[in-house]
Formats: structure tokens, sequence, C-alpha cells
């Protein structure tokens, strides 16, 4: 099962190795049942140093490798894993590490663009779709669902399982919209902005 995550810093300095191996070991205040399937983790990440990226990727081998990010070979729960990355961010390199449901091939990639867009606040170079997937990881989960028959639309068979957020539109208020209907208009305003380090 694929966890769709609201990708969340939580802490907001770069941590040291010791604190790292803490906030990996964390328990989240979650139910049980998000515990056992990882959603309770999946999406949470924090800055690392290069020595504890470097020692983590010599621990045990790699379940993912990609250029400048790798996976751990053991799970946290269900399909969720500990992530690392290497991401050039104005020039300088940093490290991050990030919880992300494997399942989905493309967590990975999501949650490095959320760091990106999080810690610039810059979406220049970001595609369509990747503004988009931003704007619904960085969207609270009362404010985001997925389209299902009755909803009001004409041909809500069609579009069933469409993503959907609650936007502000002058002169109507807070409506529901199909995120991949978003002008560019309501693309800007919708995301994510944060202060540029």
């Amino acid at each position: 099962m694929s966890i769709d995550p609201i990708f969340h810093k939580i802490h907001a300095l770069v941590v040291p190795h010791g604190i790292m191996l803490e906030l990996m070991n964390e328990e989240p205040d979650a139910p049980l049942g998000e515990r056992i399937s990882g959603q309770a983790w999946a999406g949470r990440w924090f800055e690392i140093t290069q020595q504890s990226y470097n020692e983590m990727f010599e621990m045990m081998p790699p379940r993912l490798m990609a250029p400048d990010m790798f996976a751990l070979s053991e799970l946290k729960a269900g399909a969720v894993g500990s992530v690392f990355f290497e991401i050039v961010i104005a020039g300088k390199k940093r490290w991050f590490h990030g919880f992300c449901c494997l399942s989905d091939r493309d967590a990975p990639t999501k949650m490095r663009t959320a760091i990106i867009l999080w810690e610039t606040g810059d979406a220049t170079g970001l595609t369509r779709d990747q503004k988009l997937d931003a704007i619904w990881s960085f969207t609270h989960r009362g404010f985001r669902g997925h389209l299902r028959n009755g909803d009001g639309a004409a041909n809500a068979g069609d579009l069933r399982g469409s993503r959907t957020i609650l936007i502000y539109e002058p002169g109507f208020g807070t409506v529901l919209k199909r995120l991949a209907d978003l002008t560019d208009n309501e693309i800007a305003a919708e995301l994510p902005r944060h202060r540029a380090r």
C-alpha cells in the first residue's frame, strides 16, 4: 500500500549524528495502526551532517541507490524506510534524512523536490507536475482528498480518484478543486513559501 504523506521538517537545525539517531528512532504520537503501517513516519525529514550521510551509507547495503540519494535496506515500518539525500542548494552541498514510503517509486524524488522547495522557497525550474506534487504534499490532510462519486462533478465516474484540494476563489469563497485543474496563478498562490537560507 502506498502512503501519500505530507512532507514536513521536524527539526530546525543541522543535527549531529547522535541527535539524528534519536530522531530516526523517535516514536511519533500516532495511532497504533499508523505506526504499524509506517504512515506515522512517512514524510518527516531533517538536515544532517556530511559525516552522518557517509556513515549511514557505509553501514549496510542500500535498498535503493540513485544519484545523490540512497535508502537503507532496513525498513522502519510497513514499506516506510530511511532515505538519505545530498542536495546542492544555493551552490552548497547539504545532506538530509527523510522517511519515504518505498512502495511508491516516486516518493524519494517527491521528497527531494519538497526539501528543495522548503529550503529555497523557489519553484523556478520545477515542472508543473512537481509543483502540483509539492502543493499536494504541503496541504494539510483536512484540506485535500480524492474525488468520489457524488462529489458534484458531472462526470465524477471518469474522474474518480483524482486529487482535490480546497482553495479560496475570490467571489466564491472556499471551493473544492481538482489539483490537475489549478491555473498557473492558483499554483503560484498555493505553492509553499519558506525563507531562503
